[in-house]
């Protein structure tokens, strides 16, 4: 944080982890493409249904990378540079340990798990062999993203947009020549998405610490770092009062996507590829605003660290301002182009309208959902997680889940949508009024 106006420098900051965020998800796209264009509809749809599984155990970590970067960016931004290290090393050996786990039992217990998940039956095979491969995985699909989180918590957005680059390239080469079977490679079919994906953590992990070690980077798998890999019981009660709670909202959100992805598997094979297709085009139209609050935590973080606590309100306000620009102008261009951007997904054209109607009652309200990541980004900067956390639990089991369920039985698939916007307006509301109303008349202090 510089004397420069503070947006210059927020987007100094944002615009490589926006970059890192799209080439992240670009992959994942691209792949849905081929899945889609290369083999079939019916495929797609077994890869959709692993989306929100995915992101229930992806929770966990992300969860753990925000407290590690909340207190990695106050040790940051008091010139704790040992201190820095210490919390990466705990983070990372706890990460570890649930990752071994998920992927010994996920591996073992992906068909009853897609079978729970209501997955339909002509899609059933193709979906538990993609879960299986997919949580095998997750050790390395772990470290890199915690370490990408760590990265940023001291200042450096740049190295995870090298480090995704890289593993994007690797993960789009793979993917076409196992489904087609180039250079004699056996021919995987939906499975080869999830074999790209795996390859090109694994290989990235190992460019990132050879990188990392050139430059003597501050994370650095070097002797003292490689020492700290383990659980330090002080510091990891202070990542997990932080980070549990965010994975605990995560994991919330997560498992009311399964409930919701429940619901819309009920309509059929056709409105799982649609629910694929317009969560490819959300997960987009949403970077933007994770990105910022990723970015309000992490200066509110230094900010605290350098005892500025003064310049916290102006970043939320920087944060609110770049809501509007940044996603609100990502949302009014998926309008005007929804229809060619679900036919990168989609051919079928019934299924191609159902998926563009569905986008286009839930897209709008991504501003919003913006907006009170924001508030929520930067008390969690301060430590403040468990009030935000219950306001979030609150929208989402007492607004979105019953809101899906009574819409989808007296609308139909449109009332499963429309659970969306209802639940983003009033995660805004509750959010900003505990900012605005308890939270700003605290006193602010560091937590490592």
């Amino acid at each position: 944080m510089t004397p420069r106006p503070l947006w210059r420098t927020f987007l100094t900051f944002l615009a490589p982890m926006m970059l890192s965020n799209i080439l992240q998800s670009l992959f994942g796209t691209i792949n849905s493409i081929y899945v889609g264009q290369m083999i079939g509809v019916d495929a797609l749809a077994a890869a959709s249904v692993f989306f929100p599984v995915m992101f229930f155990f992806i929770s966990f970590v992300v969860g753990l990378g925000a407290g590690a970067s909340v207190l990695i960016g106050q040790a940051w931004g008091a010139g704790e540079r040992h201190k820095v290290k210490a919390v990466a090393g705990t983070t990372l050996a706890v990460a570890l340990l649930l990752a071994v786990i998920i992927a010994v039992f996920g591996g073992l217990l992906s068909r009853p798990m897609m079978v729970a998940l209501a997955t339909p039956a002509d899609v059933l095979d193709q979906a538990s062999a993609y879960a299986r491969i997919m949580m095998l995985a997750m050790p390395a699909t772990f470290i890199f993203i915690l370490m990408t989180s760590m990265m940023r918590g001291v200042g450096d957005t740049v190295t995870p947009l090298w480090a995704l680059a890289l593993s994007t390239f690797i993960g789009l080469t793979v993917t076409p020549a196992l489904i087609q079977g180039w250079f004699g490679l056996p021919r995987l079919g939906v499975a080869s998405a999830a074999c790209a994906a795996a390859a090109s953590s694994a290989f990235t992990l190992l460019w990132l610490a050879m990188y990392l070690r050139r430059k003597k980077h501050a994370l650095a798998p070097d002797a003292e770092f490689l020492r700290r890999i383990r659980l330090d019981p002080a510091l990891l009660r202070k990542v997990l009062r932080i980070g549990i709670p965010s994975a605990i909202g995560m994991a919330v959100m997560s498992v009311a996507e399964l409930v919701l992805l429940g619901l819309v598997n009920g309509f059929g094979s056709n409105a799982t590829a649609a629910y694929g297709a317009v969560n490819q085009i959300l997960s987009y139209v949403q970077f933007p605003a994770i990105s910022i609050s990723i970015t309000a935590s992490i200066f509110g973080a230094q900010a605290i660290g350098r005892g500025q606590a003064d310049r916290l309100g102006a970043i939320v306000r920087t944060g609110l301002l770049m809501n509007l620009v940044l996603t609100g102008g990502l949302v009014a261009i998926a309008y005007l182009f929804s229809r060619t951007l679900m036919s990168f997904f989609i051919v079928d054209p019934a299924v191609l309208e159902l998926a563009q109607r569905s986008l286009h009652i839930v897209l709008w309200s991504s501003v919003l959902f913006g907006m009170a990541t924001t508030f929520s980004g930067m008390m969690r900067a301060s430590g403040t997680v468990f009030a935000p956390l219950a306001l979030l639990v609150f929208a989402i089991v007492a607004i979105e889940v019953p809101s899906a369920v009574i819409l989808s039985r007296t609308i139909g698939l449109d009332g499963v949508w429309a659970a969306y916007p209802i639940t983003f307006c009033a995660m805004f509301v509750l959010q900003m009024s505990y900012y605005m109303l308890v939270w700003r008349k605290r006193t602010v202090q560091r937590l490592i």
